[in-house]
């Protein structure tokens, strides 16, 4: 299960279930509506916050850009 601190295994999820996705292009906004539809994703929703979710995205973008 995932919650808001496991940024780094969220990013890998999102990587895999969107690997055509251009990074430039993705929002925050789109990145919660992402975390939250993961079936593995049981945190409190009320809880993100644009720092959480640019972690996120920022372990993304270092994946997909070694």
């Amino acid at each position: 299960m995932y919650t808001w601190e496991d940024s780094f295994a969220i990013a890998q999820e999102l990587m895999r279930q969107h690997p055509e996705i251009e990074l430039e292009q993705v929002s925050l906004d789109m990145i919660y509506r992402w975390v939250i539809g993961l079936q593995e994703f049981s945190d409190d929703r009320e809880l993100a916050n644009d720092g959480i979710l640019a972690a996120i995205y920022q372990e993304w973008l270092e994946e997909a850009n070694p």
